[in-house]
């Protein structure tokens, strides 16, 4: 496709895909996002004054910040907290193949879900040298109640081929002792995971605190 016949609000677009992500720059990946900005400032020039802005508030960016920027309705703002959080939500490209020595290894890849208001239940999957394959979400509970079936756990242990699994969950409360019921629960588990031939290394009980809990 010639770039000379195309609006500048779509060059962005064309130049990723063109030449990917990573050849545009940060107010050309906002345009890309962002799409089409309104008359007398382009989605360009709109990528701008929103880089400024992520550059000094990061992931603490709130929609209020950018509605003051002109140009940016909701629904723009919107599109970019939506693509920063869906970021955040992956871990650096350097613990793609991270190995787990102790609990503590796994909080980074469920940082998002500590303070979370409902109980999430996660599950890691590791090689056997214990490199993390995948971080799948299982299941997602209301406030303190978070339902979990074997069947869903180790399903998509089996698909990612995993030697071993770390069982995750989040406390909405802040209180991350262990329940009866946390603990019965990975008992279970750790049964069937025995007859699958797939180990539970740990279930990890997470919060809104700087701590966690290894059952």
């Amino acid at each position: 496709m010639d770039l000379r016949n195309t609006p500048d609000i779509d060059k962005p677009r064309e130049k990723l895909i063109a030449r990917g992500a990573s050849a545009l720059e940060l107010e050309e990946l906002i345009a890309a996002i962002i799409g089409r900005g309104t008359a007398g400032y382009d989605a360009v020039k709109i990528g701008k004054l929103v880089g400024k802005i992520l550059m000094t508030y990061t992931y603490e960016t709130t929609i209020r910040d950018l509605l003051h920027i002109p140009g940016m309705g909701e629904a723009k703002a919107c599109q970019i907290l939506a693509a920063l959080e869906l970021a955040r939500r992956f871990p650096p490209p350097k613990m793609r193949k991270a190995t787990i020595h102790t609990p503590k290894d796994v909080l980074p890849f469920v940082t998002q879900y500590r303070y979370d208001s409902q109980e999430n239940f996660l599950v890691l999957t590791l090689t056997g040298a214990h490199e993390v394959i995948n971080v799948r979400h299982i299941t997602k509970g209301i406030l303190d109640n978070c339902q979990v079936h074997p069947r869903e756990v180790f399903a998509g242990a089996i698909e990612d081929r995993a030697s071993s699994i770390i069982l995750v969950h989040n406390h909405p409360s802040g209180n991350l002792e262990p329940s009866r019921q946390d603990i019965l629960m990975t008992e279970e588990l750790k049964k069937c995971g025995e007859i699958l031939g797939i180990s539970i290394l740990d279930h990890i009980v997470v919060g809104p605190v700087d701590d966690y809990r290894s059952i």
